[in-house]
């Protein structure tokens, strides 16, 4: 028994080549991820025989399209397909099983599982716990490889753990470095679409802005349904500065016990913000986040807070605001109306026009406040339309609704320096000058 397969593209190959424990495929649209995931399933159940794999999509509609229908004709005599099971049994043993995610319980059903090989297709569409519960059903008593094949396209709400874990590379305790590897891909790496249907990339190449920079550039800070699409790292990120000491300084957090989310922002002569000191920490009781932030050593004229921290708890019939105060940090209601917050914020980014440039933004982050800037890219639209963002995945949230609270507090410019002259005259030496004191 002979099956022919295509030639893979070189990105292609190197995916089938892969040996990493979590590997992810894709980034623009057209780069072959599909075509990649089932060559790569079908090569593993030929090679191990009685391999147990896994291949996942979000709907079964779509997982039928994609995968069931062409790997039965690919397989050939190789394998049958059982509709009942929902899996293709091969004639070694190996057995290929369809399954899908519609909704975040549905991970559930393959709890106590065990598979040698797991595929997300579109692995964005999944969310962080359902990928992690995945990740406890890769395991047996067998020698095969135990590894995660995912393809990914940018947007999605499962699109910031598949940034952070393999374009960031931003890992946390018990996430090996190693065990994680990504491979770009284009629709320009994709020949065979490039031959057989040039026009592919003109769709691409007219998309809108943002879905054209994700799906033609494969760009994972642009996304369809990003809420802040004008938000660009190299335009609102900086490098840190020592703040001037006549610049005003306040303070925007967002508290919960789940994340304390708290930025220091400075307010130059001009107007314009610097967000220059994160404070972004979870699991602090209200005391213990009064001294996180005291520790930071700044002296804000402001502190804005959301009006939910003056509830007073049953318990104690105190409220967070008054042990925030007790501490030394006394806080002030910010506005919380969501949407004129949203709209406030959005003007602090847009680009203001300058007689001598393309124009700067009016609120820049130091790049030493990367929680604030990944989360400022990942925060999505609220579903169902209108002029607010979700509230999911709740970890990205804090942060934009802390620099929101700082955006609708309607911040003042710092003073403007005094002239020489009129500094002079305050100046005492000593001796009682009433003339000079009294003439100001």
């Amino acid at each position: 028994m002979k099956l022919r397969l295509e030639q893979p593209s070189p990105k292609q190959r190197e995916f089938l080549r892969s040996r990493a424990r979590f590997t992810a495929y894709g980034g623009a649209r057209g780069g072959g991820k599909s075509w990649a995931a089932r060559q790569k399933a079908l090569l593993l159940a030929l090679r191990y025989p009685g391999i147990r794999i896994l291949l996942l999509r979000r709907s079964y509609p779509e997982l039928r399209e994609n995968h069931i229908l062409p790997l039965g004709r690919l397989a050939g005599e190789a394998a049958d397909y059982r509709e009942g099971e929902k899996c293709l049994v091969f004639v070694n043993g190996s057995r290929l099983k369809f399954g899908y995610c519609a909704n975040q319980g549905d991970v559930l059903q393959y709890q106590g599982q065990e598979y040698d090989a797991i595929f997300l297709d579109e692995a964005t569409q999944f969310t962080e716990y359902q990928f992690s519960a995945l990740t406890a059903c890769l395991r047996g008593a067998n020698r095969y490889p135990k590894r995660m094949y995912l393809t990914c396209n940018p947007g999605g709400p499962g699109h910031q753990w598949v940034k952070r874990l393999f374009v960031d590379r931003d890992f946390r305790a018990g996430e090996n470095p190693a065990d994680y590897l990504f491979i770009p891909a284009k629709v320009y790496d994709n020949r065979v679409l490039m031959e057989r249907d040039p026009g592919y990339v003109e769709l691409l190449q007219n998309l809108p802005s943002g879905l054209r920079e994700a799906w033609l550039e494969g760009r994972w800070d642009q996304f369809q349904g990003q809420f802040f699409p004008e938000f660009r790292r190299e335009t609102h990120v900086c490098q840190p500065f020592a703040i001037p000491e006549d610049w005003r300084r306040y303070f925007a957090m967002d508290y919960g016990l789940d994340m304390l989310a708290g930025y220091f922002v400075a307010v130059d002569q001009e107007g314009r913000a610097w967000v220059y000191q994160e404070v972004y920490e979870s699991g602090l009781i209200v005391s213990q986040a009064a001294e996180r932030i005291l520790a930071c050593g700044q002296q804000p004229e402001r502190l804005l807070a959301p009006p939910d921290l003056w509830n007073r708890r049953q318990d104690t019939g105190r409220s967070a605001a008054e042990i925030f105060a007790q501490k030394g940090l006394w806080l002030e209601k910010a506005e919380n109306r969501r949407t004129p917050g949203w709209l406030d914020l959005k003007e602090w980014l847009r680009l203001r026009p300058e007689s001598d440039g393309p124009g700067r933004p009016w609120l820049k982050i130091f790049d030493c406040c990367p929680n604030l800037i990944r989360s400022m890219e990942a925060l999505r639209f609220a579903p169902g339309g209108g002029g607010d963002a979700a509230d999911q995945p709740h970890e990205i949230t804090h942060a934009p609704d802390a620099l929101r609270y700082f955006a609708a507090g309607r911040p003042c410019p710092a003073a403007l320096p005094r002239p020489a002259q009129e500094r002079e005259e305050f100046h005492f030496d000593g001796e009682c000058q009433e003339d000079k004191i009294f003439a100001i």
